[in-house]
C-alpha cells in the first residue's frame, strides 16, 4: 500500500511547523513546570502553551523543496481538520492548532487522504465496523476480508501511537540511532 503524496507533504509540513515551533519555544523563556519534552533543536510544550510564531507556507516550500500551491491545497485541508491555525498579515502564516503530542498520524492521514483502507473494496462504515464491497450478498463471504482487515487495523494502530512529537523527536535523533519499535517486546518464558 501506498500513501499519496497528499500525505506524504502533509506530514512534512507538520512536522516542519512542530520542528519551528519547538526552536522558538527553546529560544524562549523556560518556565521549569511546565511538561516539556526536550526534542534535539527545540522544546515540544506537551500543555499547549507556545505553539510557536506563525511559519509562511512560501518559507517551509522553499526549505524543503516542495510546491507551494500544492501546500496550499493540503493545509487548507489540515486547517479545516483543526490541526493547523492561520494568522493573517505581514508576520502571518500556519501555526500547530494543539501540541504537537496531541496530533496523531492517524488525524493528519485521515485529514489529507480521507479513510484509511489497504485495498478499494474494504471500507469503514458509519458505524464502525468494516466492510468488503463485495459482500453485497448475503451468500457472499469474502475470503480475503480477514486478511485486509488486520492489514487495516496494523496501519490505523501505527498511525494512532505515533504522534507529531514522536516524528520530530526521529528527526532530532543522530544518523544511525534506532527509535523504539512500536511492536511489543516477545514474552521470554522459563522453563520452570
Amino acid at each position: 500500500m501506498m500513501f499519496s503524496t497528499k500525505a506524504e507533504y502533509g506530514v512534512r509540513v507538520m512536522v516542519e511547523l512542530a520542528r519551528r515551533a519547538g526552536a522558538a519555544n527553546e529560544a524562549g523563556p523556560r518556565d521549569e513546570a511546565r511538561d516539556e519534552a526536550s526534542l534535539g533543536e527545540g522544546v515540544i510544550p506537551r500543555d499547549g502553551a507556545g505553539l510557536g510564531e506563525p511559519i509562511s507556507l512560501a518559507e517551509i516550500a522553499e526549505h524543503d523543496g516542495m510546491p507551494l500551491a500544492y501546500l496550499e491545497h493540503l493545509v487548507a485541508r489540515l486547517r479545516k481538520a483543526g490541526l493547523v491555525d492561520s494568522r493573517r498579515g505581514s508576520r502571518g502564516g500556519y501555526l500547530l492548532a494543539r501540541p504537537a503530542g496531541e496530533i496523531t498520524m492517524a488525524e493528519v492521514v485521515e485529514a489529507l487522504e480521507g479513510s484509511i483502507a489497504p485495498i478499494e473494496c474494504i471500507s469503514q462504515a458509519a458505524d464502525g465496523s468494516i466492510v468488503c464491497s463485495r459482500e453485497s450478498d448475503p451468500e457472499h463471504v469474502c475470503p480475503t476480508k480477514l486478511l485486509w482487515t488486520r492489514v487495516r487495523g496494523a496501519i490505523v494502530r501505527t498511525l494512532q501511537d505515533t504522534t507529531l512529537a514522536d516524528l520530530v523527536l526521529g528527526a532530532s535523533l543522530p544518523t544511525g540511532a534506532t527509535l523504539p519499535s512500536l511492536e511489543p517486546e516477545p514474552l521470554i518464558t522459563t522453563g520452570a
